[in-house]
């Protein structure tokens, strides 16, 4: 990423006549949060001067703590293209405490100090994440649903394909940020689409996805369509997923190819996968945040619930697409749309690099369809499956040293409290399909 200074900022906001700009950051969770400020407090904000209330943010501060400051990313300063009113831009901020230190409970800011210890070993980790998402019409209320003005398939276009024009639209602002957009198609599901993004740094994907969330929104407002992130809207079809494709570059060289080991993978690769694979328990419960994130996880849709990997093959969690060279890297298949990607890509982290320093062995590749196979066949293979519920995630996060270590312990105290008690709520409460099943027969 290209270094831009406070001064060329300031001058891009004069040249542009930006009248009004918005400090975004994320909480814990992973909901983007800003705050609009006029134009002639926006250098006051780049010397990181702007207070906020932190108290009103779950997860961040006390009431009695609540003074929190946000700092701008100078990198990372745009004008949405979608705006009417071209006059009002955006920057993404760290938080940061009113002693001048990174807020213990800024997701970006952890993964900013993940970043650097893995610099510190002299590798760059690159992200190349697979989004999916569902757009639905809205009822006569403006309200969402999950009723699809299609029913496309698997790369099918117009007229099967009638959210493409909302997709591209998509597309064609992401790209008039700056982003590298390698693909865009319709996925499985009716409605489902899925937008895949070049791979960048972990900080910038992570932003990016952020971005993304934004942006498929506010389109979608415009077609007079909704966009959800949720893993598993409808029951019966496929649920969305976020693919990531993971690699290590040092020397401006991927580390993952070596063209006489066995794969032409290297051992560092091989073992970042016996990483992801030893921590995919430990990690699910956040790269699979919601109670609905388990509804995806279940055999028989493409999900990824088997612990193993592949070369080519679709059904474990960790695949190894034939590309090699400069594009060898190993496909995390089991995080979901609506994880917080600053935590989600710092746990990932933690969990591969693991791998490369204690030489974990990821064991034979599988090549047979996991999902076809008997429970004795996968229990031959020592093949073990991700968590099932919620509940299961977080008792095995609680577990793994090495996952919570990709997690400040401020965020790792707050996001779980907060995860149990979702789960608490849920499984408390009354739901439909009970009604549907037992109210009249019992």
């Amino acid at each position: 990423m290209k270094k831009i200074d406070k001064k060329a900022v300031l001058e891009k906001v004069k040249k542009l006549k930006i009248k009004f700009i918005r400090l975004r950051f994320t909480d814990i969770l992973g909901m983007p949060k800003n705050v609009e400020i006029p134009v002639r407090e926006f250098e006051k904000a780049l010397d990181g001067k702007i207070m906020f209330d932190g108290s009103s943010i779950q997860g961040f501060v006390r009431i009695e703590e609540s003074d929190m400051y946000l700092k701008p990313d100078h990198t990372t300063f745009m004008v949405n293209p979608w705006e009417e009113e071209k006059d009002v831009a955006r920057i993404t901020c760290d938080v940061y405490n009113p002693n001048g230190l990174p807020f213990e409970g800024c997701p970006r800011s952890n993964l900013k100090r993940v970043v650097k210890e893995v610099k510190k070993m002299g590798f760059t980790a690159y992200f190349g994440p697979e989004v999916e998402f569902f757009l639905f019409l809205k009822d006569e209320n403006g309200e969402a649903t999950t009723i699809t003005h299609d029913q496309g398939g698997y790369f099918d276009l117009l007229p099967i394909d009638l959210g493409e024009e909302a997709r591209r639209d998509m597309v064609i602002s992401l790209e008039k940020l700056g982003f590298g957009i390698e693909a865009s198609h319709h996925e499985v599901a009716p409605g489902q689409h899925e937008i895949d993004f070049r791979y960048s740094d972990a900080l910038i994907a992570a932003d990016r996805i952020m971005t993304l969330k934004l942006t498929g929104k506010t389109i979608a407002l415009k077609h007079h369509l909704h966009v959800t992130f949720m893993p598993k809207p409808v029951f019966g079809i496929s649920g969305s997923g976020m693919h990531t494709h993971l690699s290590l570059f040092k020397n401006n060289e991927n580390i993952f190819y070596d063209p006489k080991g066995k794969y032409k993978l290297s051992k560092e690769a091989l073992y970042f996968i016996g990483g992801l694979l030893k921590h995919a328990k430990g990690f699910t419960a956040i790269t699979n945040p919601l109670v609905n994130s388990y509804k995806r996880l279940t055999p028989g849709y493409e999900a990824p619930v088997y612990i193993a990997w592949s070369e080519r093959n679709r059904s474990p969690l960790v695949r190894v697409p034939a590309e090699r060279g400069e594009g060898s890297r190993a496909e995390l298949r089991s995080p979901d749309p609506s994880c917080n990607p600053y935590l989600a890509f710092a746990v990932i982290l933690k969990a591969g690099i693991d791998g490369i320093v204690n030489k974990i062995d990821p064991g034979e590749p599988i090549g047979q369809n996991i999902y076809t196979m008997s429970e004795k066949e996968k229990i031959s293979l020592g093949i073990e499956s991700l968590p099932d519920t919620l509940k299961k995630a977080l008792n095995e996060l609680e577990k793994d040293e090495v996952v919570k270590s990709g997690l400040t312990d401020h965020i790792f105290k707050n996001y779980i409290e907060a995860k149990r008690k979702e789960w608490e709520i849920y499984r408390t409460q009354v739901h439909q399909w009970e009604l549907d099943r037992y109210l009249t027969i019992y």
